[in-house]
């Protein structure tokens, strides 16, 4: 994977890997906020008030972190007012592209640009950066408003309600301080664990990483096995922001990132309650087990170098979860 560097293409990483081996996450560089009114973000950075068909995802139907944004999309009922574009599955040298030759892919509808990282250079035409998705534009200034998956959930989550009418509240205010400390455990251990696992470049790396994949699973286990969700009685952030890792386990991750202790069907707790986050209404067609698969298997050559997609797991995620007698604890 390339990066941006004082606007110029390079081949390679962003400095991602420690001298100890270790699998490092860079931080996103664009953090703006979309808001009600424009107001500031809580992060302090520039707002921009929340329009009808001003804004627009670009994402990936393979990344997690992309696939955030595409179930808020949904569940907050955002479709007629953000609309998206879809990368093609593979990561090849030129980082993310719009190839539209990839089922479910659509190219640029906006400006017909070639790469993703067109988009970066629109936006800062000197920027350094990893080029990554989602990315949320704003179609009226013509730049970045954040490319922070964590962050366009929570401004996905309020900042339309007046327009759409859905008040839906996935990280309600009462509850935010337990939903931080999950959505840590879960990120650490879990969201960005299996990367760290897989991407290790030591024994050592991959150990550590990999006994924190199995002990957070253990741990969701153990917490799911009498409750309903993660925190409170209904779904919240937390409960989304582990689905789409779930959802990637034992077609990539169990495999491919080498995290193959357990498979989340050896999970019964586990197993069930991410068949019901997968049947929520509208959740499913976010899920795309072929651009997953594609992506993943054809666009690490330092993990697989033949490239080749294996056949992959049958799992049956419609099969009934039976988890409608579990409450919240």
């Amino acid at each position: 994977m390339g990066h941006l560097r004082d606007g110029v293409w390079q081949k390679g990483a962003l400095a991602t890997s420690s001298r100890d081996g270790e699998f490092r996450r860079k931080d996103s560089v664009c953090r703006n906020w979309i808001t009600a009114d424009g107001a500031p973000g809580p992060n302090g950075g520039r707002g921009f008030p929340a329009e009808s068909g001003r804004y627009h995802l670009y994402v990936s139907y393979a990344c997690p972190w992309a696939h955030r944004t595409l179930i808020f999309r949904a569940l907050k009922g955002l479709e007629p007012h953000i609309s998206v574009d879809v990368l093609h599955a593979l990561l090849g040298d030129g980082g993310w592209s719009f190839g539209a030759d990839f089922p479910g892919a659509t190219g640029d509808r906006l400006d017909g640009r070639r790469f993703l990282r067109d988009v970066y250079l629109a936006h800062d035409p000197r920027i350094t950066t990893r080029v990554t998705v989602p990315v949320l534009w704003d179609k009226a200034t013509g730049s970045i408003v954040s490319n922070e998956s964590a962050e366009i959930i929570r401004m996905l989550n309020g900042a339309f309600d007046r327009i759409t009418g859905n008040s839906l509240d996935f990280s309600p205010e009462a509850l935010r301080p337990e939903i931080d400390a999950v959505n840590a455990r879960v990120y650490d251990g879990f969201n960005n664990g299996v990367y760290r696992a897989g991407f290790a470049r030591t024994q050592d790396a991959y150990d550590r990483a990999v006994a924190e994949v199995f002990a957070t699973l253990d741990w969701l286990e153990a917490r799911l096995r009498d409750r309903r969700w993660l925190v409170g009685d209904r779904p919240t952030e937390a409960d989304w922001r582990l689905a789409t890792t779930l959802f990637r386990f034992d077609t990539v991750y169990h495999g491919h990132f080498k995290c193959n202790r357990r498979r989340l069907v050896d999970y019964r707790s586990l197993w069930a309650y991410a068949r019901e986050l997968y049947r929520w209404p509208g959740v499913a067609d976010t899920v795309r087990f072929d651009h997953i698969a594609f992506h993943y298997y054809g666009s690490h050559p330092s993990i697989n170098p033949t490239r080749i997609v294996p056949i992959g797991p049958e799992i049956d995620w419609t099969e009934p979860h039976g988890r409608a007698r579990l409450a919240a604890a």
